[in-house]
């Protein structure tokens, strides 16, 4: 069976509920935004040295499927009833992680690189994708309802992208510290 189906061969796609809109709505630019920051997503959980924030990067892969799958419904209570939907317990979640490790890491009083670690770096580029995703949803949401409940996840989101590409730094940093100090001892020890 092939992939593609024409459907969309004169400008035009699906929406889950069957509906057929533009491809350049705001509805599919922000679902289609979100689709990309997933991706991205993706990569950054594959470079995570953390296990902690691999596990908690697939957690939100998973969710952003469903953000993604609410925003692409036009008739929203037909999708509410056949899947699972973002709640106030998603954000919870988000906040707690911010929370945690704010408190955990060490204070900045400047501005940072984006990303002094591999994964880090990606983690700011999920945060920049993000903030790009979250312009083009409020654009969205001026012509469409949704539930409120998705706008403060998504802002929320960025935050902890943030937070988490920090942690990222912080264990590289303090993986390459622990490296120096073994090698002098080891200098020391051989000497």
């Amino acid at each position: 069976m092939a992939i593609y189906t024409k459907g969309g061969d004169k400008g035009q796609t699906s929406l889950y509920d069957g509906a057929r809109v533009d491809k350049d709505s705001t509805r599919v630019e922000a679902y289609g935004m979100f689709d990309e920051l997933n991706a991205n997503v993706s990569v950054a959980e594959k470079l995570c040295k953390s296990t902690a924030n691999q596990q908690i990067l697939r957690r939100i892969e998973y969710k952003m499927f469903f953000l993604q799958g609410e925003i692409a419904t036009a008739d929203t209570e037909k999708f509410l009833k056949n899947s699972v939907t973002i709640g106030e317990d998603d954000i919870k979640f988000l906040e707690q992680v911010i929370d945690q490790y704010t408190e955990e890491l060490p204070k900045v009083s400047s501005f940072i690189l984006p990303g002094t670690s591999l994964a880090g770096a990606q983690l700011h580029v999920c945060r920049t994708v993000c903030r790009r995703a979250e312009r083009q949803f409020v654009r969205f949401l001026k012509t469409q309802d949704m539930r409120p409940v998705l706008e403060k996840y998504v802002n929320r989101m960025s935050d902890f992208f943030y937070i988490l590409a920090r942690s990222e730094d912080f264990e590289a940093q303090v993986d390459e510290l622990v490296k120096k100090v073994s090698a002098k001892y080891d200098a020391i020890k051989g000497a």
